[in-house]
């Protein structure tokens, strides 16, 4: 059984005019889904408590976040911007990520996928920055440790862009293992192979152009291994789909089909894992019929 968590409120976040993290990224998803799969058990996102974000960002940058004081809109970086809904929107992406870590292991549901925004894979311990606020999945993987007592929590991120923020939030944290596979050279301009932090880090850069062949060769030969090999009680998904080829932001040339065949590889490994546990978040993804065909793609393959 699948769970949808999301709320109207991540629609409110709006980092300003022609930015390619709008609102219609979210609407584009919500209703491939809901045309799709009418029947899908749609759930409301919780806000996150400030104690479930000080497992892993400063107080500074949740103040920052938060604060109604300061005027709106205002930048975090040259590329994120808070506008009046975008601390609600933040608050219930990563509060959907924890209720959906809640839901999979008190057995509510066997896998999860989080329909939310503003996305979290590049947000830091301190920093908010490429389109992301909090980190939605480090929040998640935290949370599955600190509150339920997990000792292996496999991360895999299959976005154009590294994840550098989950990295490094968790490069020294030998529970959790982080698999990442993405364009490189692009922004954030990290995630080579030599990254291993404590023996945690595995990373498949991949030059532009690479397309189907490369991609899951990178996951086969390298991460789908190590992930296995860890044996993972929870495995968490960064969910971009910004590497499909009709995408904007990059060079990498995978279509719906990569997107099923990744999902449906990493659901076998959750099943001789960790008993099918998966939760699953939304990060990039910027081509809108790109975006929602992956999307669903990714869905349906969760599903079974």
């Amino acid at each position: 059984m699948i769970q949808i968590y999301t709320h109207p409120a991540c629609l409110a976040h709006d980092p300003g005019d022609g930015h390619p993290e709008s609102p219609s990224r979210l609407r584009a998803v919500l209703r491939a889904l809901e045309s799709a799969h009418p029947d899908l058990d749609w759930q409301q996102a919780p806000c996150v408590s400030r104690g479930q974000l000080l497992r892993v960002h400063d107080a500074e940058l949740i103040d920052l976040v938060l604060s109604s004081a300061d005027a709106l809109p205002k930048s975090l970086d040259p590329d994120t911007r808070l506008s009046a809904g975008s601390s609600e929107a933040a608050l219930r992406a990563a509060g959907a990520c924890v209720a959906a870590v809640d839901a999979v292991l008190y057995g509510h549901a066997q896998r999860a996928f989080c329909a939310v925004r503003p996305p979290g894979h590049h947000a830091t311990t301190n920093a908010a920055m490429g389109f992301c606020i909090f980190n939605n999945v480090a929040i998640a993987a935290r949370h599955a440790i600190d509150k339920h007592g997990l000792e292996r929590v496999a991360i895999v991120d299959f976005d154009v862009h590294h994840g550098n923020g989950t990295q490094a939030i968790f490069q020294d944290v030998p529970k959790v293992l982080f698999a990442s596979s993405h364009q490189w050279p692009l922004y954030p301009e990290s995630g080579a192979r030599s990254e291993t932090g404590c023996g945690n880090l595995f990373n498949a850069p991949l030059p532009a152009g690479s397309g189907s062949e490369a991609f899951r060769d990178a996951w086969r030969a390298r991460l789908l291994p190590a992930v296995a090999d860890f044996r993972p009680q929870l495995l968490l998904i960064s969910a971009g789909f910004d590497a499909h080829r009709r995408d904007p932001m990059a060079a990498l040339q995978l279509d719906a089909g990569d997107f099923s065949w990744i999902t449906r590889e990493l659901v076998q490994l959750a099943d001789r894992h960790c008993a099918g546990r998966i939760v699953s978040t939304l990060e990039g993804g910027y081509d809108l019929e790109a975006l929602a065909d992956s999307c669903l793609a990714h869905v349906d393959a969760l599903r079974y």
